[in-house]
C-alpha cells in the first residue's frame, strides 16, 4: 500500500567507518527524538560532538568479542531490523524477548576497496572485510518497508529533509530507493572482495566461473557516444587510479568520447619508456612520437598527421612542461591526459578555456592485471588487457636482408603503435615517429593505401616535395594473407617490414619482400584490436 504518512523513526543503529558529515546528521537525529545505538569509533565520534549513544554492547548484554569481530552478530540486533511492524507474531516475538525495534540502519564497510588498491597483502585485505556490516544492510534493505537503511553520506541530506516534512519519518519511496542503493553497495563489495581472491591464482583465476564487477557513480555525462544515449562514468574502487579518477583541473567535465579516447590515449604512451606523446582521434592514433622532450615528441605526433590531429586528444608519459604546453596551444585540443604538469605548463594551458586537462598521477593504473569488457545482447565477452611486447631477441628475419640497427627500432615502434590501432592496422615509422597510420578497414591492403595516402598529404601539406614515408618502416597487427598490402607499403617507399607471419602465403609474402628488397621479421605475436 501507499505509504503517505512514512514510517517513524524511533531508533537509529550508525556505524561507520567514513565519518563524513555524521555528526550533523546525529545531530538531526537526536533533534527528532531518535534513539542512537552505535560500536567503538563511531560511538566515540559521536560523544565527543555531544550527542548521547548507546554502546551496542550495552543494547545486547553481551560485549564485544574475538578483537571486534563480533558485536553486531545478535538477535537482539536483527531482529530488531528484520521484524515486521505488521505481522502480529513478528511483534509478539519482539516482545517475548524483549527486542526493540531498530527503525534506521546507518553503515558503511570497512575499507576493503581501499586496501586492495593501495597493494596491501592478501591477509591485510582479509581482515579488512566486513561481516557485520553487510548483514546489518541487507537486512535493513529486506525490510524497507518498515526500516530505512544510509550507507553513504551522500543520501544523509535526503534523509534529513524527509525527516523534517514528516515530522521524523521516512516514505516508501525514499526508503525503497536507498534499499536499492544499500544492495548495490554490497554487491560492490563482495565483488571487490572475490576479484582480489581469484586474482592470487594463475591468470586463469582472473576469468573465474562467476564473473562480477562492481562500480560507485561518479558522475552522469552529458550524453553517450551520440545526443540521444544516456551515460554515466563509473568508478572501480578497488582499482589504481587512472582515466576515469584523473583530476580534472581545468575546462568542464569531459564527455563519454572524451574519456574513451582519453584512454586509448593513455595506454598507448605508457608503453614507451623515453618521453612519448600520443594524438587520439575516435579511438585511433593519428601521431605518435618519440623524443628526448616531450615537446620533441609531440612536434613528431603532430606532424604525422596535423589535419587529424585538430580536436583531438593528447597523452603525455612525462609531466607536462612549458615548452610542450605552447606547442599543444598552438592547435586547437579536446583533452590532454598527463601524469603532472608544472607550473608553466598548467599557466599556458590555462589561457585555452575549451581545453580539459586531466591529470593521472605518477604510477596511475601500474597493475597492468586489467580486464576488457564488452557487453553482448545476452552476456558479455571479458578477456585479460592486451599487455603483451615483443622481445626484441625474439624477432626472426625471414628475408635474405636482415633490418639495419635504425630499422630495427622503428619496427619495434611501429608493432608497439600497431597494438593500439583498429584492425586492419597498418603503422608507418621513421625516426620515432609514425609517418602515416591504416586503421580499422575491412582490408590490410586498404589499410595499407591509407597509411600511404596520409604519409603523402602531411609531406604535401608541409611544402615537401618526398612523401614521408621514402625510408620508413611498416608494421602490420597480423599477418599478411596476401602480398599486396607489403606491396602497397613498399610502392610508397617502406624497407623494412614487422608482422606476426603465421600465414598460409607466408613464403609468398616472404619472395614479394625479397623482391622488393625489404628486410622483413617476424614476431610470432599478433595484435589484433576490434
Amino acid at each position: 500500500m501507499p505509504d503517505t504518512l512514512g514510517r517513524p523513526i524511533a531508533r537509529a543503529l550508525i556505524s561507520v567507518s567514513d565519518k563524513t558529515g555524521l555528526a550533523a546528521f546525529a545531530a538531526a537525529l537526536a533533534g527528532h527524538g531518535v534513539a542512537i545505538l552505535s560500536t567503538g569509533g563511531t560511538a566515540r565520534t559521536l560523544r565527543d560532538a555531544g550527542i548521547a549513544v548507546t554502546d551496542v554492547s550495552d543494547h545486547t548484554g553481551f560485549p564485544e568479542i574475538m578483537d571486534g569481530r563480533v558485536k553486531t552478530l545478535h538477535p537482539a540486533i536483527h531482529g530488531g531490523i528484520l521484524a515486521r511492524r505488521d505481522d502480529a507474531g513478528h511483534r509478539a516475538a519482539l516482545e517475548e524477548h524483549g527486542i526493540a525495534g531498530i527503525d534506521l540502519v546507518v553503515v558503511n564497510l570497512y575499507p576493503f576497496e581501499e586496501a586492495v588498491r593501495e597493494g596491501a597483502a592478501l591477509d591485510t585485505c582479509i581482515e579488512t572485510i566486513d561481516i557485520g556490516g553487510p548483514a546489518m544492510i541487507r537486512a535493513a534493505a529486506k525490510n524497507h518497508d518498515d526500516v530505512t537503511v544510509v550507507v553513504q553520506p551522500a543520501d544523509y541530506q535526503a534523509v534529513m529533509a524527509e525527516m523534517a516534512e514528516l515530522g521524523g519519518a521516512t516514505g516508501l519511496a525514499l526508503r525503497r530507493r536507498l534499499a536499492a542503493t544499500a544492495f548495490a553497495r554490497t554487491a560492490a563489495y563482495d565483488a571487490a572482495i572475490a576479484r582480489r581472491l581469484v586474482a592470487e591464482e594463475s591468470e586463469d583465476g582472473l576469468l573465474p566461473d562467476r564473473m562480477v564487477f562492481g562500480g560507485a557513480r561518479s558522475r552522469l555525462l552529458r550524453y553517450g557516444e551520440n545526443p540521444h544515449q544516456s551515460a554515466a562514468l563509473y568508478i572501480d574502487p578497488a582499482a589504481p587510479p587512472g582515466v576515469a579518477q584523473a583530476a580534472l583541473i581545468q575546462g568542464k567535465e569531459p564527455s563519454y568520447n572524451n574519456l574513451a579516447d582519453a584512454e586509448a590515449a593513455h595506454a598507448l604512451v605508457r608503453e614507451f619508456g623515453p618521453p612519448a606523446i600520443a594524438i587520439i582521434k575516435h579511438g585511433n592514433p593519428c601521431g605518435v612520437g618519440l623524443g628526448d622532450t616531450l615537446a620533441g615528441a609531440y612536434g613528431k605526433a603532430r606532424a604525422c598527421d596535423p589535419v587529424s590531429a585538430f580536436g583531438g586528444v593528447v597523452a603525455a608519459n612525462r609531466t607536462l612542461d612549458g615548452a610542450t604546453a605552447r606547442a599543444i596551444a598552438g592547435l586547437f585540443t579536446e583533452v590532454v591526459i598527463a601524469p603532472d604538469a608544472d607550473e608553466d605548463a598548467r599557466a599556458l594551458l590555462a589561457t585555452k578555456s575549451d581545453l580539459r586537462v586531466l591529470l593521472t598521477g605518477a604510477g596511475a593504473d601500474d597493475d597492468d592485471r586489467g580486464l576488457m569488457v564488452r557487453t553482448l545482447g545476452d552476456g558479455f565477452l571479458v578477456q585479460t588487457t592486451d599487455t603483451a611486447q615483443v622481445d626484441p631477441s625474439a624477432l626472426r628475419t625471414v628475408t635474405r636482408r636482415a633490418p639495419t640497427e635504425q630499422e630495427r627500432a622503428d619496427l619495434l615502434f611501429a608493432f608497439t603503435v600497431a597494438k593500439h590501432v583498429k584492425s586492419n592496422a597498418i603503422v608507418l615509422a621513421k625516426g620515432g615517429a609514425t609517418v602515416g597510420i591504416g586503421a580499422g578497414q575491412m582490408s590490410r591492403v586498404d589499410s595499407s593505401r591509407i597509411a600511404a595516402q596520409k604519409a603523402a598529404d602531411a609531406a604535401a601539406a608541409a611544402g615537401e616535395e618526398r612523401s614521408r614515408a621514402e625510408g620508413c618502416v611498416v608494421a602490420s597487427d597480423a599477418f599478411f594473407p596476401f602480398a599486396d598490402g607489403l606491396l602497397a607499403a613498399a610502392a610508397a617507399g617502406a624497407t623494412a617490414v614487422i608482422q606476426p607471419g603465421g600465414s598460409k602465403r607466408d613464403a609468398e609474402v616472404i619472395a614479394a619482400a625479397d623482391e622488393q628488397g625489404l628486410a622483413m621479421v617476424f614476431t610470432g605475436l599478433r595484435h589484433f584490436r576490434h
